[in-house]
């Protein structure tokens, strides 16, 4: 049987792949790992683990995501969005392994106007974004590497922009949310759901794995504001949303005001198929209890 290794196991993602497991359990054997069993920043321990556990296929959902803090904290950033994945890259090529790592929205400047494609070129604006984007650089060195990047995430596990405003929400009646950022609101279940199909074809040979850079959120496009709106709406709040400029809400490290992806690649690649960012908010915020 083959072996998925996942690495940020406790994260949004990597919750949300722990949940669609028993479905894949009769092709696969899962094994979830995060800090406490694997220490990604240590080649050593990460080379002594892949031996033990002989992966065949790695998902790396391991990440510094805190934004605004990794401004202060470059090195922690670098260590677990840059260096890490290189030991990952390295330990999935002595065993022959394909190796997925998740990648982020900000590696690019957000100075488009037209949703961004896989080859345009990166221009991080924030330390979070540079390490992410050097993050790719090391992933992509290895021939059976692919980098998926996404953005705005959420779900029903973690910390999110949709349970911040569901508590927010109910504790106020009225709340500014920025207006002149956009992008695409992506349900961690629903990207879950498009690794484990690439996972599940490339094992069944039905496709070629296509290492490289693929780009997934959901369909649509909307502002924080739009989204914040859409989520009292649906979380039956009563709080009124306002919408303010970015520079009204200052914040240490710089947000791309545009970062909407073309998601064309994956599906033409893999024949993914993305529901609307609404229709997955409403699935999503529908398993919470609100």
């Amino acid at each position: 049987m083959q072996k998925i290794l996942i690495t940020g196991a406790n994260g949004q993602l990597g919750s949300e792949i722990r949940e669609l497991s028993p479905a894949y359990a009769s092709a696969f054997e899962l094994v979830f790992t995060d800090v406490a069993e694997l220490d990604i920043t240590n080649p050593n321990a990460v080379q002594a683990f892949f031996e033990a556990v002989k992966p065949n296929f790695v998902v790396n959902c391991a990440a510094y995501t805190a934004v605004d803090k990794a401004e202060a904290e470059k090195a922690l950033a670098e260590a677990i969005n840059h260096l890490a994945v290189a030991n990952l890259a390295q330990a999935s090529a002595a065993a022959g392994a394909y190796f997925i790592h998740i990648s982020t929205d900000y590696v690019f400047d957000g100075k488009k106007n037209t949703p961004y494609r896989e080859d345009d070129a990166t221009n991080p604006q924030s330390a979070y974004g540079l390490t992410k984007a050097r993050g790719e650089s090391a992933a992509l060195s290895y021939a059976k590497g692919m980098v998926i990047r996404t953005g705005w995430l959420y779900s029903k596990f973690g910390n999110n922009f949709v349970k911040t405003m569901l508590r927010l929400g109910a504790e106020r009646q009225q709340l500014g949310v920025v207006a002149d950022q956009v992008g695409t609101p992506t349900s961690a279940a629903d990207l879950a759901r498009c690794i484990m199909s690439i996972i599940g074809q490339v094992a069944a040979r039905e496709r070629e794995f296509a290492g490289g850079v693929f780009h997934f959120s959901n369909e649509g496009v909307c502002s924080w504001y739009d989204f914040a709106v859409q989520i009292m709406k649906l979380g039956k709040r009563t709080c009124r949303v306002l919408p303010i400029e970015s520079s009204a809400y200052p914040t240490p490290a710089p947000r791309p005001s545009y970062s909407v992806l073309c998601k064309e690649k994956v599906r033409s690649a893999y024949g993914v198929e993305i529901a609307h960012w609404a229709e997955s908010l409403e699935v999503v915020i529908s398993q919470m209890a609100v």
